[in-house]
């Protein structure tokens, strides 16, 4: 495996420039025809924001304030890595399929496939944190020193689903079955995640703990660490080591993946 790691940053290295390019026109060809053009990237997660705001603040009345700052602060903490991490899911899965031109049309490497679709989430992603921290701005609460560790969380983040991205890719590419089933649980993963509930809240103990192994739980909670409870990393020494544990098993999977069908995948598609 170690061989195969190895193939992969070398071509990642060799490719860096295409990468770039590509990540590019996949971000540009999202909302191409569209007269709001890349607007839309940040318009869309704008929206869903709001309906979940509304919906509990005056729908169900369940949007009072936690850990002192508002309930409309703590949900956009975890909504805005959720549509990074929610677009990698279902992305990654399909990115090979996608981009299969590359693959049967054009000598291109296709581990850097899932970067493409990682870069170009990551630049909308970028803008909504932006918009983020200007919102909390508008409401009094200016950034911390804590705000420093943001790009650590963001970095996880990004080597999680990017691995992902080239386990899920390679499967589905073979298995077009396996595509299908990732995008089926892509929203019960949502309501399992604590994206709009305090995860660490939860009463029954092996609930909780087996939450808290879930990635999309950990980034969530590290972006409310970092705007709203104001929590070291080095603090949390339980949600790093749940991280270690489950990025190392996913780099795993991705690497014998890639190893046992990079030769079969022009074929399959």
């Amino acid at each position: 495996m170690l061989k195969t790691f190895k193939e992969i940053v070398k071509e990642h290295i060799k490719y860096r420039r295409q990468l770039i390019k590509l990540a590019k026109s996949d971000l540009d060809k999202q909302y191409k025809g569209s007269v709001l053009g890349i607007a839309w990237a940040i318009i869309r997660p704008a929206i869903v924001i709001f309906v979940f705001w509304f919906g509990f603040t005056f729908g169900l009345r369940k949007g009072r304030d936690i850990d002192g700052y508002p309930f409309f602060l703590w949900l956009i903490t975890g909504m805005i890595p959720w549509f990074y991490m929610r677009d990698m899911v279902s992305g990654g899965a399909g990115c090979i399929r996608k981009y299969k031109y590359l693959v049967t049309k054009i000598k291109y490497p296709v581990s850097t496939i899932p970067t493409i679709i990682s870069l170009s989430n990551m630049a909308t992603h970028l803008g909504l944190i932006l918009i983020m921290i200007l919102i909390f701005m508008s409401f009094g609460y200016m950034p911390t020193w804590h705000i420093l560790q943001l790009p650590i969380y963001t970095l996880m983040m990004f080597m999680f689903f990017q691995t992902w991205g080239i386990f899920s890719g390679m499967v589905s590419a073979v298995s077009r079955d396996f595509l299908n089933l990732v995008r089926a649980l892509t929203q019960a993963l949502f309501w399992m995640s604590g994206i709009i509930y305090n995860a660490e809240g939860i009463n029954t103990i092996w609930i909780r703990r087996l939450l808290m192994f879930n990635p999309v739980t950990i980034i969530a909670t590290g972006y409310r660490n970092v705007f709203i409870k104001h929590v070291w990393i080095w603090e949390s020494p339980r949600a790093l080591r749940n991280f270690v544990i489950v990025y190392t098993i996913m780099l795993i999977l991705a690497l014998r993946a890639y190893g046992k069908l990079k030769k079969d995948i022009p074929d399959m598609l």
